[in-house]
């Protein structure tokens, strides 16, 4: 720094000399034939300072010269006024003739003080010879660790705009990105700069031609200073220090610091350490984590065990039955489906309770229980199967299913003056509803999905076939224009059966009461039953009870036995006087010696029905049933007179109970007993001698009253106006 006596330089010196600093990079840019750069390098400028007190004489190497301030050895700064260039050959003055700097003399761009080489700013604060002693009014130098960033006064910003230079000769400052920021805006030195400084300047040349000329020409001034900072005694100047705005008189003065104050170093910055641990959580987590995945492993190979044995072990898929089916016919299948197929299953692995027969079939992965007889209404029935097996070997499992049978229904006819219906109801009668009307109905039977319906018309008979709502009605072909009587149903085949008569028949010509059957779906026509290819009157015939055999008895009285499903040839029993019931096996006859015998339909075999017990004697009609049968019996005087008749329930070995008796009065002209003989139906014509026949090919009392019977309790449940409920095999025999 430079100035009056020990005064620092203010900031608008300090930017004059940065001024003439640019002047001259300007300078040296346009004046290219200049081979040494450093002659051109600005020199300090003299600055009018106020006059100071004199210096001590006390100090030693301070002349009077050096208390007024410094001044500039023949020098001068181009474009700056008020500096005198150097004489050459001529010594500077201020300079000693032993070559050291003398009173009032410093080196260029070095303030003077009153040591060789030592700045005003660092000389010890002892005061000059003559000078004042410090005092309020005294100014003396701010500590530059001590200035605040005050604006100038009045007097100084002054004496910076005389020396300043006009606005057209202005240089252009250096660009920003070569001046230091810690600074306050002093171009950068070379020396003080980095190794990315350097490349900015080797490669702003290839990009900017105008800054690249900047560039050059600011290192050049800076390789100027450098060299003239590297002068004997020189020492590098500090940035001025910013004064006060306060007035001049009122400050205080201030010891100037006999040392430079050092910068403080940066503190490295380092990542905080990671806390002490013992490794006693993450011994934990780890443990945590191991134990987790150890669970998560033992559940995967648990499921894994779980869904192969699952996979391999038999279980059931589904189960299949209809029990509405199964309390109207016998024959209805339970079926279990499984996810094997199954090895053999015999009868004796299957419990059915309450007890019923049944057969045992496997098909592939399923296993199928036939229940051969139908079953009781409202009961819970269990099926098991103990130890089924997979084909091939395989854990074995019991299959296992519950299911309830509904309350029976009953179909009934009604004749009147107006039209016959057919209604349908439970066993309570309070719920009928008809489901088929017409002036003339003859005949019915119900399936477990059909209604077949005999009209009788004018020239013939009609055959109505409909669901069990009397909805879909459709007629059959008949053989020809004739009349329908004896209407049954098989339980098997889907077939019904019947006897025929041509409308114009005559002892000579045409069809009289040959059996015919058909396809209820009407798949094809009617066909005659033959024997030895002629067709066969009959006088009395049934279906077998689960199957589709019929077995009749002809106009010669020879019983015999043909499946209308197969091809096997007819099978002849002999002569019988009537046939009384039919069972699956066994049909119950009676021989026309008048002996009454059970025969087997398997092989013909004969075995006498046992007298019941007590005696009721000969039946007139016989109606096996599970378990069972039911003989109607009429009780006789000894003129042979009808005094009463009773239906009974005999079991299979002759034990006899009345469950039904009316007096000589009233007929019992049909009974029947429900399909898996819980329930009977014994209808009656009440006061014979008053009660007239009608006028149908199948003529009945017109009153005609219908009871049910709970065989199991013996009860009468109730009784019904009508005839020929559905559980009937066949057409009352008046």
């Amino acid at each position: 720094m430079s100035g009056d006596g020990d005064a620092p330089l203010t900031r608008a010196q300090l930017r004059a000399q940065r001024a003439a600093a640019e002047e001259a990079a300007r300078a040296a840019e346009t004046d290219a034939a200049k081979s040494d750069a450093a002659a051109s390098a600005p020199q300090s400028a003299p600055v009018a300072a106020e006059p100071d007190p004199p210096a001590d004489p006390r100090s030693p190497g301070i002349t009077g010269a050096s208390a007024t301030g410094p001044s500039v050895a023949g020098g001068s700064v181009p474009g700056v006024p008020g500096t005198v260039a150097p004489v050459p050959g001529l010594p500077a003055a201020g300079i000693s003739e032993a070559g050291a700097p003398g009173a009032g003399a410093s080196a260029p761009g070095v303030p003077a003080t009153g040591a060789p080489g030592v700045p005003a700013s660092d000389a010890p604060g002892v005061p000059a010879p003559g000078a004042p002693a410090p005092g309020p009014t005294g100014r003396q130098p701010i500590r530059p660790e001590i200035m605040g960033p005050e604006p100038e006064d009045e007097r100084t910003a002054r004496i910076a705009a005389e020396q300043a230079p006009s606005e057209p000769e202005r240089a252009p400052r250096t660009p920003a990105i070569l001046r230091r920021r810690d600074t306050g805006g002093e171009p950068i030195r070379p020396e003080l700069m980095g190794q990315e400084d350097e490349s900015l300047l080797q490669a702003a040349p290839a990009s900017d031609p105008q800054r690249a000329a900047v560039y050059a020409a600011a290192a050049a001034a800076a390789a100027a200073a450098a060299e003239a900072d590297a002068a004997p005694g020189r020492r590098h100047p500090a940035p001025g220090p910013r004064r006060s705005s306060a007035a001049q008189d009122a400050a205080p003065a201030v010891p100037t610091p006999t040392t430079p104050v050092s910068r403080l170093e940066p503190i490295p910055w380092e990542p905080a350490a990671a806390p002490e641990s013992d490794g006693s959580a993450y011994r934990r987590r780890r443990l945590l984590y191991i134990v987790l995945a150890a669970v998560a492993a033992v559940l995967l190979i648990a499921g894994g065990v779980f869904a192969f044995v699952f996979s391999q072990s038999l279980r059931v898929l589904g189960v299949d039955v209809d029990p509405e089916r199964a309390v109207e016919a016998p024959g209805t299948t339970l079926t279990f489906d499984t996810n094997h197929d199954l090895a053999a299953v015999d009868a004796s692995q299957v419990s059915v309770e309450p007890a019923v027969p049944f057969t045992v079939e496997v098909d592939g992965s399923s296993l199928g229980i036939r229940f051969t007889e139908a079953l009781d209404d409202t009961t819970e029935f269990t099926v098991t199967v103990e130890d089924a097996a997979a084909q091939g070997g395989s854990p074995t499992a019991d299959l296992t299913t519950i299911f309830t049978t509904p309350k029976s229904q009953i179909f009934l006819l009604q004749r009147s003056d107006e039209k016959d219906k057919i209604f349908t109801s439970d066993l309570s009668g309070e719920n009928g509803v008809p489901v088929f009307s017409s002036s003339r109905i003859v005949d019915f039977r119900a399936t477990p999905d059909n209604l077949v319906v005999v009209v009788e018309e004018d020239g013939g008979s009609r055959l109505v076939v409909m669901d069990r709502k009397g909805d879909r009605q459709r007629d059959l072909k008949l053989p020809g224009d004739g009349f329908i009587t004896s209407l049954q149903v098989s339980d098997r085949g889907g077939l019904v059966g019947y006897t025929y008569s041509d409308a114009d028949v005559t002892e000579t010509s045409g069809r009289a009461s040959v059996l015919v059957t058909q396809p209820l779906d009407g798949s094809s026509g009617p066909a005659v039953v033959q024997v030895g290819g002629e067709d066969v009157g009959v006088s009395d015939w049934e279906f077998v009870p689960d199957s589709s055999k019929v077995l009749f008895v002809d106009f010669a009285n020879a019983l015999t036995l043909d499946d209308r499903a197969g091809d096997a040839p007819a099978q002849d029993f002999g002569l019988v006087a009537e046939l009384l019931g039919t069972t699956r096996d066994t049909a119950i006859i009676e021989r026309t010696e008048g002996t009454f015998i059970e025969l087997s339909l398997k092989d013909g075999t004969e075995t006498p029905l046992p007298a019941t017990d007590p005696d009721y004697g000969t039946p007139s009609e016989i109606v096996p049933f599970p378990d069972g049968t039911l003989q109607h019996v009429v009780q006789r005087n000894d003129s042979g007179a009808p005094t009463g008749q009773a239906v009974i329930q005999v079991d299979p070995d002759g034990a006899a109970t009345p469950v039904f008796e009316v007096g000589d009065d009233s007929s019992i002209i049909q009974m029947c007993a429900s399909p898996s003989g819980q329930y009977a139906a014994v209808t009656v014509a009440p006061d014979v001698a008053n009660n007239p026949y009608d006028e149908l090919l199948l003529p009945l009392p017109t009153t005609l009253h219908t009871t049910l019977l709970d065989l199991r309790t013996g009860d009468q449940l109730v009784t019904l106006s009508g005839f020929d409920v559905s559980w009937c095999g066949s057409a009352p025999q008046p």
